[in-house]
């Protein structure tokens, strides 16, 4: 695949591109396309030493789609933010488990973009990603066909209120294909995360936890991954539709902070 505007680094073999080339905060028309050709190729793109205002931000997203609106958290004022951040007072941090954006939702986002400006000076906070195209393809053709046609309940709730202690009004649970079709590339990725997915439907209680954590598992596969280190000006953009991303949190009591903006998504077939 050829590109006529940017810069693109394959990552590894699997999952993952650095991307040069390119200022975010007014790119072309011609460099969104190419953008967007190297996030469906590469399933997460990253760049380095971005400057974005927040509105510079949010208007690099809308190019992509409609802003996804958290059901639990915003930003005071701009309630499409989210910020992302951690220091001495965390008891947690977002994104520890295994997960595919807000996959609770109807329509789960297509994309987020987290533009990253302080991280602890001694290092760490790096975030893993996982390819969901990889993990549908390394199961074995009879567990694909038990699997195919089978959906999964992904509980917001579950996340928000009994894990995060949230409060407020019920929060979203949706059921999805676990084999997700990509709209764009048209292929299977699966689509259960540990985050958000509770059960299988038509499954015994212990049938669906057996068959959730092997899945699970295969999610966790080192060959399916890359690992992204984050400088101040980072930014990463990930496909939820066939990506799965870890936050790791091995910096406490450092800071690191940065702002994080979702594009809307369509329904899982």
């Amino acid at each position: 695949m050829t590109y006529e505007t940017i810069r693109v680094t394959p990552l590894t073999p699997t999952l993952g591109a650095e991307i040069g080339g390119v200022e975010l905060a007014a790119p072309s028309e011609q460099q969104v396309h190419e953008i967007g050709r190297a996030l469906a190729a590469h399933g997460v793109v990253f760049f380095r030493d971005q400057r974005m205002s927040i509105e510079q931000h949010k208007a690099f997203g809308r190019r992509f789609g409609d802003l996804h609106v958290h059901p639990a958290y915003g930003m005071p004022g701009h309630p499409e933010v989210l910020e992302i951040r951690a220091d001495e007072h965390s008891k947690r941090v977002a994104g520890e488990i295994w997960h595919s954006d807000v996959s609770c939702e109807p329509r789960p986002p297509m994309g987020s973009i987290l533009h990253i400006h302080e991280v602890p000076a001694n290092g760490g906070g790096d975030t893993l990603f996982s390819n969901m195209y990889a993990a549908w393809e390394g199961l074995s053709a009879p567990m694909r066909a038990m699997l195919e046609g089978l959906r999964a309940v992904h509980d917001g709730n579950y996340v928000y209120r009994m894990r995060h202690g949230q409060s407020g009004s019920d929060y979203p649970v949706s059921s999805h294909p676990i084999a997700r079709t990509h709209p764009v590339t048209g292929r299977k990725a699966l689509f259960v995360d540990r985050g958000f997915t509770t059960h299988i439907e038509g499954l015994s209680r212990a049938e669906s936890a057996a068959v959730l954590e092997m899945l699970f598992r295969e999610v966790e596969r080192d060959e399916y991954k890359c690992r992204f280190k984050w400088r101040p000006g980072s930014v990463a953009f990930w496909d939820n539709r066939c990506t799965q991303h870890l936050a790791i949190w091995d910096y406490h009591p450092l800071r690191r902070y940065g702002l994080r903006v979702t594009i809307a998504g369509d329904v899982p077939v």
